[in-house]
């Protein structure tokens, strides 16, 4: 069990916008600020899943002894300026950032406003590997999916907050920048201080969970990101069910009601919706010996969170035939990086999908 927060230290202030980067908010308290307490940010979705479990992560960060604000940051037009405004007194005291998601215009407009010297980014899945190349190749931050499209008015606009808030993101001077992840680093800036996300809080405050047989999956949202064709995703599912006898589908958070039915309907699969993140859900158990998942942060994490429990993760590369006709020309090489570096690290499996 990690130690509760509660000593006075430097003012840090968290920003997150999902349950996966609140989770790794507490790895990294855990990690490098034993004992003291933070103020967390939760920058709220309108989406119902996701905001279900970033309310039971805000209950994990409460017990934790952390401070959790809860910012209605999306409930209306008026909200982002309500929110800014409100966040203003915060962000000139603090002396340490931590934030989730660096390619958020929301989290990007909140930079140009902090005069903290010490920044830290926690991950936010595959995103992190992406965020560090950009940085050391002296790139616009636009997420991988997105790449190779052109920029739309909107982007136009927030050029200038994306560049203030890419300038506070390189480390210069004064200003400290640490990348706390679990993802493999291939180029990484200079200045910029890499530090491991091993999965230590999870593995202390959870499990180990109890392991049944068969196999269980991994659901993905690439489908709703528009790279992968949703009958070419629903035939690579059915085969996988079926060739591994996979009896359960953790569904992704952002995976829609229509596909997670017609999965249910023609795979015969058990849907699950889980309230945390998977890692979590994981480690409590049960889960099954063997976890099948498609390129996916999880390919990273399950390893370092089920750790000693005796599960193996296995892996199904994307094929191109599935991408769509409106999938960013980097998307192919992006996700074969991903279960590469996954395979290399891990020592994964490979689970054919046919």
């Amino acid at each position: 069990m990690s130690p509760r927060a509660g000593r006075p230290g430097p003012h840090t202030l968290a920003f997150v916008e999902s349950p996966v980067q609140l989770l790794n908010v507490l790895e990294w308290a855990h990690a490098h600020a034993p004992g003291v307490g933070l103020t967390l940010v939760v920058l709220s979705p309108v989406d119902p899943m996701t905001r279900g479990q970033l309310r039971r992560m805000a209950e994990l960060a409460r017990e934790e002894g952390h401070e959790v604000r809860w910012e209605e940051a999306r409930g209306g037009a008026g909200a982002p300026v309500q929110t800014v405004g409100g966040l203003a007194r915060l962000l000139r005291r603090a002396t340490r950032i931590v934030l989730g998601d660096p390619f958020s215009r929301y989290v990007q407009l909140l930079l140009t406003i902090t005069r903290a010297r010490d920044l830290v980014v926690v991950d936010d899945g595959t995103a992190t590997m992406e965020f560090v190349g950009q940085l050391a190749r002296g790139e616009r931050l636009v997420r991988w999916h997105r790449k190779g499209g052109r920029p739309g008015p909107r982007d136009l606009v927030l050029a200038p907050v994306s560049a203030v808030a890419r300038r506070r993101l390189t480390p210069g001077g004064k200003r400290a920048v640490e990348v706390f992840t679990s993802m493999p680093m291939a180029d990484t800036p200079p200045g910029v201080t890499v530090s491991a996300h091993t999965f230590a809080w999870t593995r202390d405050r959870f499990g180990p969970p109890s392991v049944t047989q068969g196999a269980d999956m991994v659901g993905t949202s690439l489908v709703e990101t528009g790279v992968v064709d949703a009958d070419a995703y629903l035939g690579a599912v059915r085969s996988l069910a079926r060739t591994h006898g996979a009896r359960r589908y953790f569904a992704h958070r952002r995976e829609s009601t229509e596909k997670l039915h017609r999965l249910a309907v023609e795979t015969g699969l058990e849907i699950v919706r889980p309230e945390l993140p998977l890692e979590l859900i994981a480690r409590r158990g049960p889960i099954g010996r063997t976890v099948l998942s498609f390129p996916s942060t999880v390919v990273h994490t399950l390893p370092l969170a089920l750790s000693g429990t005796g599960v193996r993760v296995s892996v199904c590369d994307i094929d191109p035939a599935w991408l769509t006709k409106t999938a960013s020309p980097r998307a192919q090489g992006f996700l074969s990086n991903v279960t590469d570096t996954a395979r290399d690290a891990h020592h994964l499996r490979t689970a054919p999908a046919v």
